[in-house]
Formats: structure tokens, sequence, C-alpha cells
């Protein structure tokens, strides 16, 4: 018999703050949002000395939410938190991309898609524009839009954009965990596909989520918040200089000429020289660098990028 263990589904925006969860996830999944509503759930779960793992349920694009959840846990007292372990976050962009490819696949071909989420910070809807251009580019559908429920542009603005394109139908698909509601009184006919991820595959991955962060923990005495502390390390903080404009940060040490060195904030270049605090490469090259020493780089175009990959510790 397995030995029990305590979830708790930390949720932000993408999950309508744990509303969109409710009668989803099994029963005794806590569904707390971040801040001091997951304080207080770690505690009551400390002093139960219960076993607990934390699922931080984005989707992908809030770096931001599992950041907080690594720091919330790290401010609870040791003798408070007991087992308490930090999970990967439930998807990533990668995973959120293949979703939305799998729901796509399932619209007439001669619809129009309007991928529709809660907005976010501006970094965040820019995610979902990247994201939603990757669906279209390796998806069947010839017209891909986005629309931003509370944000702009919103779906009704959206479908009508899908509509002086050219559309004479649109699909709302959901690239949240809350179905979007449907606007009224279009002059094209609009439908909804969802939800993104059916309940029994919803539960499955957190199921692996849980399983993955407890034999990490077992194996290596990881419990994930370092790696958790730096999910958002360069969200939104990409910069880049146009050629012919130096400038110079002072490291607070002196380099011989020629002396190689590392640095992530502290830096001076030449005139001509760009950076930013991730990486720039070549056109259609996209790099990621996931915590530790693991380097990986994403080829959305490679065969089976459309599956969804479970994700290792």
């Amino acid at each position: 018999m397995a030995e029990p263990v305590a979830v708790i589904a930390v949720c932000g925006h993408e999950a309508a703050y744990g509303r969109a969860l409710d009668g989803i996830v099994d029963a005794g999944v806590s569904i707390v949002s971040s801040g001091r509503e997951l304080f207080r759930s770690i505690t009551a779960h400390g002093r139960r000395n219960t076993e607990t793992v934390i699922v931080p349920m984005t989707l992908g694009r809030d770096p931001d939410l599992v950041a907080d959840t690594a720091r919330t846990l790290r401010a609870v007292p040791a003798g408070e938190r007991g087992t308490t372990v930090l999970a990967e976050p439930f998807g990533t962009s990668q995973h959120l991309v293949a979703w939305l490819r799998a729901a796509a696949g399932r619209v007439p071909e001669t619809s129009a898609l309007l991928v529709t989420a809660p907005s976010g910070d501006p970094f965040e809807d820019a995610e979902l524009y990247r994201i939603a251009a990757l669906v279209r580019r390796y998806g069947r559908s010839g017209l891909v839009e986005v629309a931003f429920t509370g944000g702009d542009p919103d779906p009704a603005e959206g479908i009508r954009r899908c509509r002086l394109l050219g559309a004479q139908r649109v699909t709302l698909v959901p690239a949240a965990f809350a179905l979007p509601d449907v606007p009224e009184a279009e002059t094209v006919p609009v439908d909804r596909t969802g939800p993104l991820i059916p309940a029994s595959a919803l539960r499955r991955v957190l199921g692996e989520r849980v399983a993955d962060a407890r034999r990490r923990w077992r194996e290596h005495g990881d419990d994930g918040v370092a790696a958790g502390l730096i999910a958002a390390e360069n969200h939104g903080h990409s910069h880049t200089h146009p050629p012919g404009e130096g400038h110079e940060h002072s490291h607070g040490h002196p380099h011989d000429p020629g002396h190689p060195h590392e640095h992530s904030h502290g830096h001076s270049h030449d005139p001509g020289h760009e950076h930013g605090h991730s990486h720039e490469h070549d056109p259609g090259h996209e790099h990621e660098h996931g915590p530790g020493p693991l380097h990986t780089h994403r080829y959305p175009s490679a065969p089976g990028a459309d599956r969804v990959i479970r994700s290792i510790a």
C-alpha cells in the first residue's frame, strides 16, 4: 500500500485562483491560492506531520506562481512545515503548445481558432502570442488569433478580428483551466472547445508531478525550493541594446585585458555588443535553461513535438 501523502494545488489566474479545479481534482487535494492561504495550508499539514507535496497549477505562462510558491514554502519555519516538497509546475509552455495543438485537431479546418486565456502581466500575455504562433505554424489551422478575458483584446474583439480576416466560423480554445464565456450577438457562428485538459488527464498529470517530487526527495533530498526560486528569473527581464549603444555596469573588481569572466548583471561591453539576461540566438533557434546542469534545446518541428512529455526530476 502506498504511503499517504497530502497534495496542495496552488492556483493563480490560469485556474481562476482555484475555482476552475473545484470538482475536478481528487477530493483529498487541497486547492488554495498563493500567499497567505498557501502558508496556512502548509502549516496545517505540517502540524499533522503529513508528507506534503505542493504543485503549482500553471500551464507554463505563470512562472511567478512557481517562484512565489517557493518563497512561501521557504518562509514557513522548518518546525512547522514537516516534510513538504515543491513539485515541478503542472505544465510548461511546451506542454501548452502540445495541448493546444491537440485541441486544435478537434476543430474543423474551416474554423478560425481564438486561443483565449485570462489576462496576466504583459510578459505572460506576450508569451501566449508566441504559443499561438507555434500552434498555427505546426498545426492545420490557417487562422489563429489570441484574446484575453479581462484584457485586450477581449474575446468579443478577438472574434471581430477573425471575422475581418475572413473567418466564417470561430472556435474559442481555452489556454487555461477555466472555460471562457462565449460572447453573444456575434455576426459569425462561435463555438467553444474544452476543457483544454480532460478531468481524467488532469488528475493523471497531477499524480505524476506528485510522484516525481516524492522520488526526487527520497533519492536526492531535494525539496524543489531552490529550483522554484529561480523559475521566474528571466521572466520579463531580458533586454538588448541597439548596435552602437554601449553601456557600463560596474563589476566592483578589475580584469586584466582578455580576462574571461561570467556575469549576470554587473558587466560592461564594447559599443555594438548586444546581450540579454537570457540569451540571443540565431533566428528560429529556441533555447532553454532549466534548473541545475541540464541543458536542453527545443525544436518544435521535431517528430513527436505534439506529444506531452512527462517531466523528469
